[in-house]
């Protein structure tokens, strides 16, 4: 993927060949998280116009982050999850109706409890995936689908409602300008939000302690939070393991004996 076109308020991204709806789910996803705005939601980038091919974006400038920039972050972001979604597993409203995380496809589906989504769309799919390229070993399967096994039980399941989560929520695609944060890149869906604020701690973000307090903060979380980091980090890192190598599944081996 490439930037053609470049002027001083926008930029082009361009994949030749990209799959069917590959930058209609981003610009829905970009519109959809954009909708908590009004309610105090985090900013998104906004979409100029998108072809099967482009996507021509707001073009973010960056600044290091204030101490109240990443505690605002982390505000705005639970109140972008608290505008919720339908149920777990759909993407947006009104978007192509496929999603993607990096290059992969992210399954879609429409689950009423989120224990059940996690393991079936989120976990089963890329650990098969990964352990097709020889990238997760045949014990760290079986790990991941005494999880799934788990989960689909609703032990981890908190009666929350399903959140709006930008579901590709490491620190790159967090852009500090300065006193605020503008997000791009999402693989929204309706998900849980821990598993945003679980992507964050997993690649590391200028701030993270302030946007870990005042998220926990706005959004309420119980205490034990921080004992289920690791479950939401279990997709990214079985998605890397696919794409990434061998390193991220024995990661996410480790991890998943925590929670099998």
């Amino acid at each position: 993927m490439c930037a053609v076109g470049e002027r001083d308020d926008d930029w082009t991204k361009h994949r030749a060949g990209a799959p069917a709806g590959f930058f209609a789910a981003e610009a829905a996803g970009l519109r959809w998280l954009g909708e908590a705005r009004a309610r105090g939601g985090a900013a998104v980038a906004r979409v100029f116009w998108f072809d099967d091919e482009n996507i021509r974006l707001e073009r973010v400038r960056t600044a290091a982050p204030s101490t109240a920039a990443a505690a605002g972050l982390g505000t705005a972001l639970a109140a972008t999850h608290a505008t919720g979604a339908a149920a777990f597993g759909v993407g947006p409203d009104d978007g192509p109706g496929v999603a993607f995380i990096g290059r992969q496809s992210l399954p879609l589906g429409r689950y009423p409890a989120w224990g059940a989504f996690y393991g079936e769309l989120r976990l089963a799919p890329y650990a098969r995936a990964a352990v097709d390229v020889g990238h997760l070993s045949a014990d760290g399967a079986r790990l991941v689908d005494r999880v799934v096994e788990r989960l689909g039980t609703g032990e981890w399941d908190d009666g929350r409602p399903p959140a709006r989560i930008h579901g590709d929520l490491w620190g790159g695609n967090v852009l500090y300008t300065g006193d605020s944060a503008v997000l791009i890149d999402p693989a929204a869906h309706g998900g849980h939000g821990e598993t945003d604020l679980a992507m964050l701690a997993l690649f590391g973000l200028p701030g993270l302690s302030r946007v870990q307090a005042a998220y926990a903060e706005a959004a309420g979380l119980d205490a034990g939070w921080r004992s289920r980091v690791g479950l939401h980090q279990l997709h990214p890192l079985l998605v890397h393991a696919v794409s990434h190598g061998p390193e991220y599944g024995r990661e996410a081996e480790r991890i998943a004996r925590r929670y099998a």
